[in-house]
């Protein structure tokens, strides 16, 4: 079986991190190896491997257990090995102890001091996709997505109750959201916290359900949603739609949807940045004397003017004819490759053409001054 990687590393952050560091970083790390966005072999193990890791130490008692006792914390037999078998108790005789503080993370839970949040929560956020031509990224472009989320009900707020008086306090739980259980164990009977089963946690119980959501709290809905793209968008680039993501709990707001744009290559532009790559063919005849030719740009065609005596795979700028900034009106360059095409036949008047040409010259050939110079 494979050594765990520590959970730090996986995340890419130190051990001092903070909540929110960890949690950007575990959205970052997510992202990359979503299977639904990263088709390479392996991808798959490594987001469940970054899941495993946010889990502990997004967790204040399990990333307390975790820093103490490393990965032994949550395997079987916890972190005992080490201690003789927590020996650092020894006389206590463990019966009736509360140890829910120290075992929450080996027993399902924190201990009997840790509240649980029955306060409203905001909902997670949801990713996207959405692919879009070449063109339409650098014009900009509006979009009609279908969006299918859960909606706060309009009735009850959230609450799933017909009136604000039907939701009363739980009786089981009186409103903490847990209870305690006492557990046998071989260091005597452990006290641990569980899930309230009356309110399943919110701290509440509805006497009357509301009608309109039938207690739930809220409706599912498909929306269209018009999704402004803004012009020089570039692909894995994301646009936040408010409000769309996954429902919050206890009347808590949803999450944001934030759709990821991805940009279908173009046959001939290709794009670094702000600025558009070209090549383009010209003849030989057009190199030695230089002419000028209309351009495509990503803006349309522009004059350029190809000077005499142009080498092959020579490049030429056009300032400002490439992608628009997408935060100002700024703009890049495009970049023009030149491709001297040689002719592989003639026809009988092009072939006297260059034979006159080869004859009338009267300086030396390139290869014969080459060949002057030579020397072994």
């Amino acid at each position: 079986m494979a050594e765990k990687r520590d959970y730090y590393e996986v995340l890419g952050v130190s051990k001092s991190a903070s909540a929110d560091e960890i949690k950007r970083a575990y959205r970052k790390k997510a992202k990359q190896y979503h299977p639904d966005m990263n088709k390479e072999a392996g991808a798959e193990e490594k987001f469940k491997e970054v899941n495993e890791a946010y889990e502990i130490l997004s967790d204040e008692n399990k990333k307390a257990a975790y820093d103490r006792y490393g990965h032994a914390a949550f395997s079987q037999g916890g972190a005992g090995g080490g201690a003789g078998g927590f020996g650092g108790f020894g006389g206590a005789g463990f019966e009736d102890v509360d140890l829910g503080d120290i075992f929450g993370s080996f027993f399902g839970g924190g201990g009997s001091r840790r509240r649980r949040n029955t306060g409203p929560m905001r909902g997670e956020d949801r990713l996207m996709r959405l692919t879009i031509e070449f063109m339409e990224a650098i014009k900009g472009v509006k979009k009609d997505i279908k969006v299918t989320y859960d909606e706060q009900c309009s009735h009850c707020h959230g609450t799933g109750a017909q009136n604000p008086e039907d939701v009363q306090v739980c009786p089981t739980c009186q409103g903490r959201g847990t209870v305690q259980q006492q557990v046998r164990s071989p260091f005597g009977t452990v006290v641990t916290e569980a899930e309230c089963p009356t309110c399943h946690g919110a701290g509440k119980t509805v006497k009357n359900n509301c009608t309109h959501c039938h207690g739930k709290g809220f409706v599912n809905k498909t929306v269209t949603v018009q999704l402004d793209i803004p012009a020089g968008i570039d692909s894995h680039q994301q646009l936040r739609v408010g409000g769309k993501g996954g429902r919050g709990r206890n009347g808590g707001p949803n999450g944001d949807l934030f759709v990821e744009i991805q940009v279908r290559p173009h046959k001939y532009f290709v794009r670094e940045g702000r600025n558009i790559h070209i090549e383009i063919p010209i003849s030989v005849v057009d190199a030695v004397l230089g002419c000028e030719i209309d351009c495509p740009t990503v803006s349309g065609d522009v004059k350029l003017k190809i000077p005499a005596g142009t080498q092959p795979n020579a490049v030429l700028r056009l300032k400002g004819k490439g992608v628009k900034d997408i935060r100002s009106d700024n703009y890049g360059d495009q970049y023009v490759k030149v491709n001297i095409q040689i002719p592989t036949k003639l026809d009988r008047e092009e072939k006297e053409c260059f034979e006159k040409l080869r004859k009338g010259t009267k300086k030396e050939s390139l290869f014969d001054a080459f060949k002057k110079n030579f020397k072994i």
